[in-house]
């Protein structure tokens, strides 16, 4: 019996949120709130960063990238979302979704790899002053970013390439909101999965070890701040580490949670609440972690809108 691959079907259908048009409405009107509020707080950050020099600096370069992936990663999803919700529709076509995947794989890898290089421009900055302008000067963070960036760009085409040339046997019907590789795999046939599981197992590794270097070096960070004599100097140092570490734990908790669950306790709305977890909220709510506790970024934004407003 022929078994077709994912580039036989032509369209895709997605989860729907609520089968009435109330519910439809509500979620359209949920989402774009969230979507406005990732787009103005991202773009705060990327022209506040870019336009004010004193915040040309490795932590805050670092976080303008941080703010272009996850405005990337809300964009590939949400419009898409409230798009079918609007016109009562489930379908999303095979490049469509493709293209979903690719990107979104794409930003959230990248976006990981950047939380991990963070997290060492923390280590240096707190554990290793005196070096710091040697270990991260403007080429070295530069070529960092560059490495978080190319190197979801690797995981997206290796991911992307894989999960679209699966022979699928149980329909087009998509468990999710948007195209989620975990879900296009529920549709393959059952012998076709070893392919794919080799490449889960290295994505899992690498993850897993940028998981352990960022928790290595917040221990490292900790034990350095706890040593620092004045109230005022640790007060400083953990105001400079809380929002990163803040949003690597949104991110790293819900995501893990939402791929490494057990089958057992899996069900389409419990999948649903965490795809929005790790996928919708940390890009709406970054900016507002970072800008809380920074009171240089927050002084940058108050006088990027004096000045837009003259």
């Amino acid at each position: 019996m022929h078994m077709p691959n994912s580039s036989s079907m032509t369209v895709f259908l997605l989860l729907e949120f609520a089968d009435t048009r109330d519910l439809q409405l509500l979620h359209i009107w949920l989402f774009l709130g969230i979507y406005l509020a990732a787009l103005l707080g991202n773009g705060l950050v990327i022209t506040t960063v870019a336009c004010d020099h004193r915040l040309h600096t490795p932590m805050y370069f670092f976080l303008l990238n941080l703010s272009l992936l996850d405005l990337g990663a809300i964009s590939t999803t949400v419009p898409k979302a409230m798009a079918n919700s609007l016109w009562n529709s489930r379908a999303i076509s095979h490049p469509g979704c493709a293209a979903q995947v690719f990107l979104f794989v794409f930003l959230i890898s990248a976006e990981l790899y950047l939380l991990t290089v963070m997290a060492y421009d923390r280590y240096v900055a707190i554990c290793k002053p005196l070096h710091y302008g040697s270990l991260l000067g403007s080429r070295a963070c530069v070529h960092m970013a560059a490495a978080a960036w190319g190197s979801g760009f690797l995981h997206a085409v290796l991911h992307t390439a894989n999960t679209f040339s699966l022979p699928l046997c149980q329909g087009n019907a998509v468990d999710q909101f948007f195209c989620e590789v975990p879900q296009i795999f529920k549709l393959s046939c059952s012998n076709a999965y070893l392919r794919e599981v080799a490449v889960l197992v290295l994505s899992v590794f690498v993850h897993f070890y940028c998981f352990v270097f960022i928790v290595l070096s917040y221990v490292q960070i900790f034990r350095a701040v706890l040593r620092i004599p004045s109230e005022q100097g640790r007060h400083k140092a953990f105001s400079m580490c809380l929002p990163h570490l803040s949003v690597v734990s949104l991110f790293i908790t819900s995501g893990m949670f939402a791929y490494l669950k057990p089958p057992s306790i899996s069900s389409p709305s419990l999948d649903l609440v965490l795809a929005v977890l790790y996928s919708v909220v940390p890009p709406a709510v970054n900016p507002l972690i970072y800008s809380m506790r920074n009171q240089d970024l927050r002084d940058g934004i108050r006088k990027l809108i004096t000045w837009t407003s003259i």
